[in-house]
């Protein structure tokens, strides 16, 4: 291959590189963004869960997932600077004296030295004697450090929005079991607005947490009690209740309520379920796409 050949080949590889770590900022750091790559592994996995994961385990499907996508990202970056290695050996490099140039300049050679470089080990045995390969090795061990960063980043991103999520589900299965909503019709309504202004700040919270962890979406919860999914059907009978107070404060507190959920129902669908349909009916498909049927009937504590 000539010299313009084997920096074309070179060059694909830095872009399918540069394509990863755009896919890794928009997933991780952008503000509300969810990269292409880690989009579409992750609805991959969400499909196929209940294909390939037994009916007790489909609550894996998000850590899964996950894991999935570090794989792709990783997978990504080694196949991509293999295409920077391989036009450029034996020429390019120095091998050490145990290795034969002509028997060392393979795509497994350069599958090898993606490997080790990306993962920061720095054998030595295969080192790069063009100056512009010298400055991508390195380049390299801080992209697989970039990968490290990432993967633990995201798990201490996503588990706190779960913890939240969970709570607010828990917090509304209790209510359900006390039946709040007729607590609602019958209790001051100072008590009263309190609760509903409180549920619309976890509503609202709820809403910023898929928008900027949408990812958090794929985890499911098997425990009804611990499933927004499950549970958040129930707020609507609350907002029902609330609306028919005599109360004007009340009122208005139950309509705040709404607008939040309406708003939530309206990303859910936009972003992962596509319905077309109103609030209920969207809450409804989420409950179904989360494995929990009839959430209009049956106690949101049951396990």
């Amino acid at each position: 291959m000539s010299d313009l050949g084997s920096w074309v080949v070179s060059s694909l590889g830095l872009m399918v590189v540069a394509a990863t770590l755009r896919d890794i900022f928009h997933t991780l750091w952008h503000p509300s963004g969810f990269g292409t790559l880690a989009r579409t592994v992750l609805r991959l996995s969400w499909r196929a869960r209940t294909r390939c994961l037994p009916a007790g385990s489909r609550d894996l499907a998000g850590p899964l997932g996950l894991m999935a996508v570090v794989l792709a990202w990783t997978g990504l970056v080694v196949a991509g600077f293999v295409l920077v290695y391989w036009p450029h050996m034996p020429d390019g490099f120095h091998f050490g004296t145990s290795l034969s140039p002509e028997r060392s300049s393979g795509p497994t050679a350069a599958l090898y030295l993606s490997l080790v470089t990306v993962a920061t080990l720095g054998f030595g045995d295969i080192l790069p004697a063009d100056p512009a390969l010298r400055l991508l090795a390195p380049a390299q061990a801080l992209v697989g450090f970039v990968l490290l960063t990432a993967a633990i980043s995201w798990v201490l991103q996503v588990y706190p929005a779960l913890g939240r999520r969970r709570a607010f589900a828990r917090r509304l299965s209790a209510m359900h079991s006390h039946d709040s909503d007729e607590v609602i019709r019958i209790a001051d309504a100072a008590t009263v607005t309190r609760m509903l202004d409180s549920l619309a700040d976890g509503v609202a919270q709820l809403e910023s947490d898929f928008l900027q962890y949408a990812e958090s979406y794929y985890f499911s919860e098997r425990d009804r009690s611990l499933s927004l999914a499950a549970t958040l059907p129930y707020t609507l009978d609350l907002v029902a209740a609330g609306q028919q107070s005599d109360a004007h404060a009340v009122r208005t507190a139950a309509a705040v309520l709404a607008e939040t959920i309406e708003s939530l129902a309206a990303r859910l669908d936009s972003s992962y379920l596509h319905t077309g349909g109103g609030t209920a009916q969207t809450l409804e498909a989420f409950a179904r796409d989360h494995g929990h049927e009839d959430v209009a009937t049956t106690p949101a504590g049951d396990g």
